[in-house]
């Protein structure tokens, strides 16, 4: 017993001998390799083309990266150009590959196709209409899932020189306030008169009153336009000032600031433009449009050959146009040139008119959005960013990006984006469908013929014809339909309209 319990002692000195004297070897290495009390975090890869989001999304991966324990974000700038097949190649060759992307939602389905889209977590609770406009929610869904994530958008509104209709209201309500005091001192002298007594006369001037801004406000309000009948109207009795040379004018040469006039009756792939089973293009509503749009080349005399958005931007910015129709762009050219020095007007967004009383209006939009690679093996940990990109109500995306989210609750200070974000609720998301990508293209030429003078019925049949070619992978023909009876747009004005 005694000898086998001498062993064990040896034995048990041996080791302890031999762990002492690695563990003095070796005990600065031990603790300068951090890897051994912590687990590297998951790196989440984002991909995007547009360089004005780089401050934006830097700002946004550090934050998010310094309060997740398990993941940070690498945001990367690629080239816009065979994007979608770069992201494939990427996926499938490189180790380097994006977890997420940005990209518009009318490449949706070829993303989802190719294997480069997946169905987000829990979209249909996510994307929630109290939280995102309807066109966001549209915008993302196909053949009933939702395939990314809203990030923001651009559509087109009505906007207009603010300082030309407040001075026209100070006007009319001064004139108003003038005449209410003359009646009131022509019977006061009546009154005088029948009492026998004199009425002193004075030769002091007379003081312009002042108008309370709220009076103005109200005027100004109800003096927008409802509809493009209205701004006739408007026109036909508008003193304008002397640099003003265009009552309302747009590009009527790009179809993202024409689309509105078909927009209330044109169908192209449904509410979500994923369904090829539900495109009419050519039907009787959409050519009494047409046949109002092209009435207007009458009054606004734009010629498509010498105008582009540019040049209307810039002149209605130095007060030439009292109305256009513009992008959310405008705001910033806005903010640029008064800090310049160079615009004293104000300026705001108005919801866009319909066409008449009887033909309603949309507006076109495209989302960007951010979407979750199929190839991505950090699915969680992907969509938890986009989430958080998603939830941003700073006004960061917009402050350091010049973006307006594709979501409500923003904070961004002024009332004109969030009048952009109701318009773009009630827009119509650009198509997914690939069989419809060169409709946009069709439609531009097809309001450029209509515009000078070409027939609207025969040309939006061809449109339509072209387009179900395509989509059928045969020729297609349709029976022309009757001219609807002409809807006169200046209906209501008075015969010495210009």
């Amino acid at each position: 017993m005694k000898l086998r319990v001498r062993i064990y002692s040896i034995i048990l000195i041996a080791c302890t001998l031999a762990g002492a004297f690695v563990y003095a070897r070796s005990e600065q290495n031990v603790f300068e390799d951090h890897s051994l009390f912590t687990k590297e975090k998951t790196t989440v890869r984002l991909w995007y083309t547009d360089d004005s989001l780089t401050p934006y999304l830097q700002s946004k991966a550090v934050a998010f990266s310094e309060s997740s324990k398990s993941v940070r974000v690498e945001p990367v700038l690629v080239s816009g150009l065979e994007y979608l097949e770069a992201i494939n190649k990427a996926s499938v060759d490189d180790d380097n590959y994006p977890d997420l992307y940005i990209t518009t939602n009318d490449s949706l389905e070829k993303a989802y196709l190719a294997g480069l889209a997946m169905e987000i977590d829990s979209g249909e609770d996510y994307l929630d209409e109290e939280m995102f406009p309807l066109a966001a929610v549209n915008s993302v869904k196909y053949r009933n899932k939702y395939i990314a994530y809203p990030f923001y958008f651009e559509t087109s509104s009505l906007i207009y020189n603010k300082t030309y209709l407040e001075d026209m209201a100070k006007e009319r309500v001064q004139s108003e306030m003038d005449a209410a005091e003359g009646e009131a001192a022509q019977a006061e002298a009546d009154n005088a008169s029948s009492e026998g007594s004199s009425a002193e006369t004075t030769d002091e001037a007379a003081t312009e009153s002042t108008i309370a801004q709220e009076v103005i406000d109200e005027v100004v309000s109800e003096s927008l336009p409802l509809t493009i009948s209205d701004i006739l109207g408007f026109a036909q009795s508008y003193n304008a000032p002397e640099q003003v040379e265009a009552v309302f004018k747009w590009d009527v040469t790009d179809i993202f600031y024409n689309y509105f006039f078909v927009g209330n009756y044109m169908n192209v792939g449904g509410s979500a433009g994923d369904d090829v089973s539900k495109i009419d293009i050519y039907n009787t509503d959409t050519i009494s449009c047409m046949k109002i749009y092209q009435q207007l080349n009458q009054f606004f005399a734009i010629d498509a050959k010498e105008i582009d958005y540019d040049t209307i931007t810039k002149d209605f910015i130095d007060g030439k146009i009292v109305f256009t129709v513009a992008t959310t762009d405008i705001l910033a050219k806005i903010n640029q040139a008064k800090a310049a020095g160079e615009c004293d007007f104000e300026f705001a967004v108005a919801d866009m008119p319909g066409l008449t009383g009887d033909f309603g209006t949309r507006t076109m939009s495209v989302t960007q959005c951010i979407v979750v690679n199929g190839f991505s093996r950090n699915y969680s940990a992907a969509n938890l960013f986009a989430r958080y990109l998603c939830n941003d109500n700073s006004g960061d995306i917009y402050n350091m990006a010049g973006k307006v989210a594709a979501h409500y609750g923003v904070k961004y200070g002024d009332k004109n984006l969030n009048t952009f974000v109701d318009v773009y609720n009630d827009s119509v998301p650009m198509p997914k469908t690939i069989e419809t990508s060169n409709l946009w293209m069709e439609l531009e030429i097809a309001f450029t013929k209509i515009w000078n003078g070409e027939d609207a019925n025969s040309t939006l049949k061809q449109v339509s014809e072209r387009i179900m070619t395509q989509v059928t992978g045969e020729n297609y023909e349709v029976e022309t339909l009757p001219d609807p009876v002409n809807v006169d747009i200046t209906d209501g004005l008075s015969e010495d309209s210009d």
